[in-house]
């Protein structure tokens, strides 16, 4: 039998057949790539609970942004100024707002002389406020100044004396 010439398939399904086994033969014969292992650690499932590739709310994604950028100072201050009428209650901010705030010292202008002196008093408990709801090393001093005259400068050049009152009647 080892004498004799290969036969011809005659039916199709022979023909498939042979087809397909020498594409398996000459699949065989290939050498295999060896696999590469990708960098870093290997995948493994969260479990139940969230994990860091899970949806986040914004909240959490803003959270973590800040501390990675350490803009937590910043957004302290920024909370004092955006959050007044939360953090000193709504009947003082009403009669008062900040202006600046600088190496712990906020400026706080108040609508009207005696209300600058209400403010005055009540500034420790202003900043005991302060200190519980922002944080105690944002705002260390309380500095409340009255309304401004109103300045009857309107340029560049001044001149001395009582200014425009001096050509009245």
């Amino acid at each position: 039998m080892a004498d004799q010439p290969a036969q011809r398939p005659s039916r199709p399904s022979d023909i498939a057949r042979a087809a397909l086994d020498a594409a398996r033969a000459a699949s065989a014969a290939r050498p295999r790539p060896t696999r590469r292992r990708v960098a870093g650690p290997r995948r493994s499932w969260s479990g139940p609970h969230p994990g860091a590739d899970d949806p986040q709310t914004l909240g959490s994604l803003v959270d973590s942004l800040v501390s990675a950028e350490d803009w937590s100072e910043r957004t302290k201050v920024g909370s004092v100024f955006g959050r007044w009428d939360a953090l000193v209650g709504a009947d003082i901010a009403a009669h008062c707002a900040p202006q600046s705030l600088s190496e712990g010292e906020l400026t706080v202008v108040a609508e009207s002389t005696a209300w600058a002196t209400q403010l005055r008093m009540m500034a420790p408990t202003i900043l005991g406020k302060l200190h519980n709801q922002v944080g105690g090393d944002v705002v260390t001093r309380l500095r409340v100044v009255g309304p401004t005259a109103p300045s009857w400068k309107k340029g560049p050049r001044t001149v001395r004396g009582r200014g425009p009152r001096d050509t009245y009647g």
